[in-house]
């Protein structure tokens, strides 16, 4: 039997980390961070980043580990991870992959196919048959070349179309192709993915507790200090460092700072949603109808 990894999915606040402790403890596990600010430093309160009670209960890896002057993505992430899921198994553990980090997921269970750099001339003539004859146009150009691919686009999704079309210029070969011959995890474990949701306004309220709980813990310090450092262009991204930012350069008050950064990581949570439910592999578990206590049990029997 293939050794198995086990995935905790989920939005921001609904409670991986704590469940994937608790379920680490269960089952003999370790946790990777699935998630593509956790692993730079100085991010503890801006990142959620497990802390030191939990690093405790469990061991955990890409945490901290990154200067937030470097460069982080898919594929660092999906290099370093696949290492330390080998090593794990290696101990006779069960790795336990946590994190609401979409792309990172897909690209460690899926793998990720080798993508041409951009051809801004191809995409400037594609972007003018669009402007001219409408999204649908180019749509129905990817059918033809690519149907498999064309089914998973959205006709108006003009970025992701141009996209494939430009790979198979570039190649000759659909993105269909490309993604069959590429290899991830699946190919080689038994992987269990686990969605964890709520109510969304129970989801909602626990974003908005996070939010008031990151400001006492030091979060207008913690952005003051990164600001002195010259972030790289994706640690830039975090979530909360623009919004401080702001209060910090004296656009708005802090209220104003809280009340931005509460909508816009509901709006987060939302689109994280959103992709998970894409994956038809996911199996939810409803934490409005189940406790963590009980999740855990249920994810243990179904992996040993």
């Amino acid at each position: 039997m293939p050794s198995t990894i086990i995935f905790i999915v989920g939005p921001t606040a609904i409670g991986k980390t704590a469940l994937a402790v608790k379920l680490a403890k269960k089952v003999n596990g370790e946790i990777i961070s699935c998630d593509s600010m956790q692993v730079y430093k100085g991010m503890k309160i801006l990142s959620q980043a497990p802390g030191l009670a939990e690093k405790r209960s469990a061991r955990h890896h890409l945490v901290g580990s990154l200067d937030p002057e470097k460069e982080y993505n898919v594929a660092d992430f999906r290099k370093k991870a696949t290492k330390i899921i080998e090593a794990i198994i290696r101990r006779k553990k069960i790795p336990i992959v946590a994190g609401g980090s979409g792309l990172y997921v897909k690209g460690l269970v899926d793998g990720l196919f080798p993508s041409p750099k951009a051809d801004l001339k191809f995409r400037k003539s594609m972007e003018t048959i669009a402007l001219k004859a409408g999204s649908g146009k180019l749509h129905e150009k990817l059918r033809k070349l690519d149907p498999e691919s064309a089914r998973l686009i959205h006709p108006n999704d003009r970025r992701r179309i141009v996209r494939a079309l430009e790979i198979y210029n570039a190649t000759g070969r659909t993105m269909t192709e490309l993604k069959s011959q590429t290899r991830g995890l699946r190919d080689s474990y038994d992987i269990k993915i686990y969605g964890l949701i709520k109510p969304r306004e129970e989801i909602y309220a626990s974003i908005n507790s996070r939010v008031e709980k990151m400001f006492k813990l030091g979060l207008v310090r913690e952005v003051r200090s990164l600001k002195r450092v010259r972030l790289s262009r994706t640690a830039k991204e975090v979530l909360g460092y623009k919004e401080i930012a702001g209060y910090i350069n004296g656009d708005y008050d802090l209220d104003t700072a809280s009340v931005i950064l509460k909508r816009r990581t509901r709006r987060f949570a939302k689109r994280q949603l959103s992709w998970f439910r894409g994956d038809r592999r996911i199996e939810w578990i409803d934490l409005g109808k189940t406790s963590t206590l009980a999740a855990v049990r249920k994810i243990a029997r179904e992996v040993k």
